[in-house]
């Protein structure tokens, strides 16, 4: 194995008298791409700020391989005494670096090299920043968060960017299709040290519930030896005082080992409360149009969401997916084309601007509004200190000002907003930013079994993959479609990728009267039914003969003229299933006829 170019040993810190790192160790070797995981608040943005030499821990050795380069990519760069983005990235080189890279960088990251860095958005800030860091071609590249505020588009190009070069990786990131694809190695931080295995973090969460599994049952064995010992101490003392003292002193270090131990950090509790069921239609949107300065953001565009359905909004940045957004939900209003709202609609939103935050503001008061110590959730009264410790907050957190929290920590305080609302229809902005990765998969959770709809706007494609049952995409021109199913499905829809698509689209010059294409045109323009109309229009009988089949099964229980008197609960449960079924058989009779009318009339047009 090829000597490390960095190598931490025993490092160990603490903050406000708690150990945040204690015996930590981590060694990086020549074009090495290692991923560092750990749950927010863990210390990994703290260990890569070690690595980059940026602080010193309070034990432990740092070793750097004599001439080895180093760039670390920080989550919030600081852009200040440079005029514009290209001295910004120039001020990043050393002597002998190639200064054609900075603006040949910028270009690549879609910047002019001519911005000035106090008027930047979140998404071009952290792409100077990459370019920064990129542009020395270093032997080693620290990047925390990399992915933070770039669109799709940015972090695929990213991706081939890092895997074409030879410098060695250390990357922290919630982006776990990125880490998937870039890193070979894993180092998981966990309680103020380091485990790793010689696999990519596609491996890792299956290691780490085997690690967490076999430490419960050590955990297990240990509880029932100092039973065991503490039923030796009662009974079965016996006059050998010098093999009693000993054997005492086990029991005594048993109990110090217990009391000692420090459990894996629970799960986040994220609960929607969820309001009464909103109407069978959500959205219908019919030939929406949205300009700005005579550009096209939205043209021409429909849509119906039903009640259940999860819609994934992507596209690059500045390509009006907030726009659109704002638009099927009735924010803000087309300038052509109507939009409608389904009956009962509760609404709730998780915004990605979290600078509208005041960071002055406490938790507890962001939460209560300032208004006492309760929140209501669900129409019930509750203690904010109780709601906290559902979003992984502790007590002494509730008059933390906001500006002390970590990107995380502000991601699930802005979630714990949001889902306190009594909701039908959850629309979320980049709800993923920052979130560690056991609180996505609890998020995921969460919104599988929300009974509501859910629009969101994401730049994370497992989550998309994941979660959403459709993904609206830009194709240029302001031209949107609906693909079925996941990113990964989209982009088997499309035949070629995001950025490709939309680049063509808008390079074309379209005619005046041209429509946008949609999955379901042929070469020659003429419509036909797309993979998913086609599956409903085979499956979708065979679901209302169960649906059906049922509704007989409940009639025939509620024909039984003794079962009012006999089992009210039975009653009830079963008249609310006869309601459910006959629904959702209306529902699916409904959806089969409009198909069925789609495919004759295109049969009798060809």
């Amino acid at each position: 194995m090829a000597p490390p170019l960095i190598q931490l040993k025993d490092i160990a810190l603490t903050f406000g008298g708690t150990p945040l790192l204690t015996g930590v160790e981590l060694s990086v070797s020549q074009g090495e791409r290692v991923c560092l995981i750990g749950r927010n608040g863990s210390g990994k943005s703290t260990l890569l700020k070690i690595v980059a030499g940026l602080i010193e821990a309070d034990h432990g050795s740092r070793f750097v391989q004599p001439g080895a380069t180093i760039r670390y990519l920080p989550q919030e760069p600081d852009f200040a005494g440079a005029a514009t983005t290209l001295a910004y990235v120039e001020a990043g080189l050393s002597p002998g670096d190639d200064h054609y890279q900075a603006q040949y960088l910028l270009e690549q990251l879609g910047l002019t090299g001519q911005e000035d860095p106090a008027h930047l958005s979140g998404g071009e800030a952290r792409r100077a920043a990459l370019a920064r860091v990129l542009a020395p071609s270093p032997d080693i590249l620290l990047l925390d968060e990399p992915t933070n505020h770039l669109d799709l588009t940015t972090i695929e190009w990213l991706e081939s960017e890092l895997a074409a070069r030879r410098s060695a990786l250390v990357m922290i990131s919630h982006d776990r299709r990125f880490l998937a694809n870039l890193s070979r190695a894993t180092v998981w931080l966990d309680r103020g040290q380091t485990r790793r295995i010689e696999k990519g973090f596609a491996a890792f969460e299956a290691w780490r519930d085997e690690v967490l599994a076999e430490e419960e049952r050590e955990q297990h064995k240990l509880d029932r030896k100092i039973v065991a010992e503490e039923h030796w101490l009662r009974y079965g003392v016996s006059g050998r005082r010098k093999r009693n003292v000993k054997r005492l002193g086990n029991l005594f270090a048993l109990r110090e080992q217990r009391r000692s131990y420090r459990g894996a950090a629970g799960k986040a509790n994220l609960t929607a409360t969820e309001a009464d069921a909103s109407g069978r239609l959500v959205i219908e949107a019919k030939r929406i149009g949205k300009s700005y300065g005579g550009r096209p953001i939205v043209d021409d565009f429909s849509i119906r969401v039903a009640r259940g359905d999860r819609v994934g909004i992507v596209g690059p940045n500045g390509v009006g997916k907030t726009t659109l957004i704002n638009i099927l939900t009735g924010t803000d209003a087309p300038d052509s084309g109507t939009v409608r709202l389904g009956a009962n609609i509760e609404m709730a939103t998780l915004d990605q601007h979290r600078e509208s935050l005041d960071p002055k503001s406490t938790l507890a008061e962001t939460l209560t509004g300032g208004r006492g110590d309760t929140i209501t959730v669900g129409g019930k009264s509750k203690h904010v200190v109780s709601y906290m410790k559902d979003f992984l907050f502790t007590q002494e957190q509730a008059r933390t000002p906001l500006e002390a929290l970590s990107g995380g920590e502000r991601g699930r305080l802005m979630l714990a907003r949001a889902l306190a609302k009594p909701s039908n229809l959850l629309v979320l902005d980049e709800p993923t930013n920052d979130l560690d990765l056991e609180t996505l998969d609890v998020l995921e959770d969460m919104l599988g079994d929300y009974d509501g709809t859910v629009i969101l706007i994401s730049h994370d494609r497992d989550f998309l993959d994941r979660v959403v049952t459709s993904v609206i995409a830009p194709e240029g021109r302001g031209k949107w479609v609906e693909y079925a199913g996941g990113y990964s499905d989209m982009l088997a829809q499309r035949g070629e990728d995001l950025e490709e698509k939309t680049v063509k689209s808008a390079a074309a010059e379209p005619a005046k009267d041209a429509k946008a294409p949609t999955p379901a045109s042929s070469a020659s323009g003429k419509r036909r039914l797309s993979f998913n109309e086609k599956h409903a229009l085979e499956t979708l009988p065979k679901t209302m003969a169960k649906l059906q089949q049922d509704i007989a099964g409940y009639q025939t229980q509620l024909d039984d003229p003794h079962l009012y008197a006999k089992d009210r609960k039975a009653f009830d449960t079963v008249s609310a299933a006869i309601a459910k079924a006959q629904t959702e058989l209306d529902a699916a009779e409904e959806k089969w006829l409009a198909l069925e009318i789609l495919r004759e009339e295109i049969e009798g047009a060809s």
